[in-house]
């Protein structure tokens, strides 16, 4: 080939080269293009939704609030007795009577979710009628001398509060007024996770606020009442009481709580779902209080290793943890351990669902309850009474307590007998407690003032019986210990 031809080659080759990767760019960019273009076009345009929504949502403040209660124990909690430190029984009651909790008593934001709380005197709401009628939240209106609702237009309204309660966090507010815009609500059932969602509110006092998220998780409990809607739609102090609207500019929530470290928003935010709250509020709408039923138990969850270690099928049901002495559990003989499976024939698959559903049955009712207890299950009547705002719990007096004590080296415990006028007020028929927990006993678990109820299904109700059983233990075998704690039964596997 002529030099003059072989330099023609090469042009010609690094032309077709070059059109060849323009070609093929400008197809790739067509396809990008085209590709972006379909990714944009499936994005929610949250205008319009806005647009219809934003009108019937109100910023809502407080001329004053309810100061706090800085008693370090529940009103009516039992006291810790007039022992001296040196006494045997001192860290017992220490122990079992810790300050600031009891039974029926959760601190608030269980599970490192805190309840929802907002500088002094700001909120918002939303209105469901339109002749005024506003939900909110409990903690946003709670202790108010006077409510303040501020529309979106600029008009403002002294509120009243109709009722609120704490317990479901909801409040029902009233202003006086005609056609105002209100919000429909939504079916929460019909929610999916993963679906958008979209916030609107008052954080920092900044009125008419917009943010959009997605669902994250349904029926999330928190320790409270009812189960939560997650969402990582940007929530803050201030939000509290807004609504959580879908796209088709239905309110499924009321923004509650998020969960924080540093008392911001960080990607996680829960909402009541507005089916709860909306039962809520015709209750309050009618009688301004909530009426809740109650069979005077606290409950727990069941574990997969405490259900293993008894036999027990699944990990579904509630285990009770105490038992009220003069609630309605005890005269129907609901003990402390057993697992509740049932209550009036609906099935109990997470802790929640108990409390909701017999907090929803009306009391004097004769309920049906189902419960697992040492490999059987049975069937008790138990007669819902009212749930009432404080209940009763048995004082502890000083006793002179010279207590019966043993060792056992190879599982690190001490114990020792309970009082027998002690362990009527716990609502005990027997127990020991613990007075050392070492070695694998306390990589277990077990703590110092602990009351072992039972070992192995095996009831324990003294020193002497605790050692009889205690002997027969297989030093290989998991054990499966019933414990008091704090008012609470708990299940503690102790693991060779």
């Amino acid at each position: 080939m002529k030099l003059s031809n072989l330099k023609l080659f090469f042009q010609f080759s690094f032309f077709g080269i070059f059109l060849f990767l323009n070609i093929g760019l400008l197809s790739f960019d067509g396809k990008v293009s085209n590709f972006s273009h379909a990714a944009s076009s499936n994005f929610p345009d949250f205008t319009t939704l806005v647009e219809k929504t934003s009108p019937a949502v109100v910023n809502i403040r407080t001329t004053q609030r309810e100061s706090a209660n800085n008693n370090n124990r529940p009103p009516g909690f039992p006291q810790i007795p007039d022992l001296d430190e040196n006494d045997p029984m001192y860290e017992f009651f220490k122990r079992f009577f810790p300050p600031g909790g009891g039974p029926g008593q959760s601190p608030p934001g269980r599970g490192g979710i805190p309840r929802g709380q907002v500088p002094r005197g700001v909120g918002s709401g939303f209105i469901i009628s339109d002749d005024g009628f506003i939900l909110s939240n409990h903690h946003v209106v709670a202790g108010a001398g006077e409510v303040i609702v501020t529309m979106p237009d600029r008009r403002e309204f002294s509120a009243s509060v109709i009722g609120s309660d704490q317990r479901t966090d909801v409040a029902l507010l009233k202003i006086d007024g005609d056609n105002l815009p209100y919000l429909k609500t939504g079916n929460p059932s019909n929610i999916k996770v993963g679906e958008w969602v979209l916030a609107i509110g008052s954080p920092f006092g900044l009125e008419n606020t917009v943010t959009a998220g997605i669902v994250s998780a349904l029926g999330r409990d928190t320790g409270d009442y009812l189960p939560f809607i997650q969402t990582d739609v940007a929530v803050n102090p201030g939000n509290s009481g807004g609504p959580l609207l879908n796209l088709n500019g239905e309110v499924i929530g009321i923004n509650s709580q998020i969960y924080s470290r540093t008392g911001g928003f960080m990607g996680i935010s829960f909402a009541i779902p507005i089916d709860e709250a909306t039962l809520v509020a015709s209750q309050l709408k009618k009688t301004g209080r909530v009426i809740r039923g109650r069979i005077g138990v606290l409950i727990g969850e069941v574990t997969k290793d405490v259900a293993d270690a008894l036999g027990f099928s699944n990990v579904t049901g509630a285990m009770v943890r105490s038992v009220d002495p003069d609630g309605p559990s005890s005269p129907a003989g609901i003990k402390p351990g057993d697992i509740v499976l049932k209550f009036q024939g609906k099935k109990i698959k997470r802790v929640s669902d108990l409390p909701r559903i017999v907090g929803g049955t009306k009391p004097g009712t004769l309920a049906k309850i189902d419960v697992w207890r040492k490999g059987k299950v049975l069937s008790l009547d138990v007669k819902v009474e009212e749930l009432k705002s404080r209940e009763k719990v048995a004082q502890v007096q000083k006793q002179p307590i010279k207590p019966k004590t043993t060792s056992f080296k190879w599982m690190g415990l001490s114990v020792m007998d309970v009082p027998q006028d002690v362990l009527s007020k716990l609502g005990l028929n027997g127990g020991v407690a613990i007075s050392s927990a070492q070695g694998i006993s306390g990589r277990s678990g077990l703590v110092q003032g602990d009351v072992i109820v039972s070992i192995n299904n095996n009831d324990v109700s003294s020193v002497s019986q605790f050692t009889m059983i205690a002997n027969k233990l297989d030093k290989k075998k998991v054990a499966v210990f019933l414990i008091r704690r704090g008012g609470e039964a708990l299940f503690i596997t102790v693991k060779p």
